[in-house]
């Protein structure tokens, strides 16, 4: 999905990013350190090992990126999981710091553009807030536009959720989506159940 494709007129996604990372940090800053070692909502992963996999780019640069790729044999997903667990175990402070790099504000994904790098903070910052009980830190903006991915973008389907015959009607903000059963729910349960996490009272499988 390019920029000139994103709905709700939106030119420049990129200018959300930043934001949507800073709030993130912001939440967890007033939170007890200990925050830090609690589950979130991927598998395996402490809010902390979420962090890290979501600051990637603030620590490794071009090259050095690539060194770590290449010592994987070029595997993306067994890359992302040992960066997770190793820098999880940096203090949470200076993951917060990573989460208000400016380079997390530009950075965005090879082949995802803007609206992945948005995605993919929206996303992994409710892992990190629905798993330890607080408020979605994403903006409403930021939120719909992630929804639109999900549904008009057809980017559910790399989660292997189904939207058809539903129709889904956000309770905090102004969004709804498609015809069928209803589901009414925040619009933190909507993206992160689009997105493959279990949700009570949603079913896309």
């Amino acid at each position: 999905m390019t920029t000139e494709q994103l709905p709700h007129g939106t030119a420049d996604v990129q200018s959300l990013v930043g934001p949507q990372f800073r709030a993130l940090a912001d939440a967890l800053e007033g939170q007890q350190p200990t925050v830090g070692d609690l589950a979130s909502l991927c598998d395996g992963w402490t809010v902390r090992n979420v962090i890290a996999h979501l600051t990637m780019a603030a620590r490794y640069d071009g090259p050095a990126f690539q060194a770590e790729l290449a010592a994987v044999a070029y595997d993306f997903q067994t890359l992302s999981d040992t960066i997770a667990l190793r820098d999880g175990e940096l203090p949470l402070d200076a993951l917060l710091d990573s989460l208000r790099s400016p380079t997390m504000a530009q950075w965005a994904p090879p082949g995802g553009g803007a609206a992945g790098a948005l995605s993919h903070v929206v996303i992994h910052g409710l892992d990190v807030t629905a798993a330890v009980g607080l408020p979605r830190t994403a903006s409403d903006e930021a939120t719909r536009i992630v929804l639109d991915g999900f549904t008009s973008g057809g980017v559910h389907e790399r989660f292997g959720t189904k939207i058809e015959g539903r129709r889904f009607t956000a309770t905090d903000l102004d969004w709804t989506y498609g015809d069928g059963r209803l589901i009414e729910a925040e619009a933190a349960d909507l993206v992160l159940a689009m997105a493959g996490r279990p949700r009570p009272g949603i079913d896309v499988s």
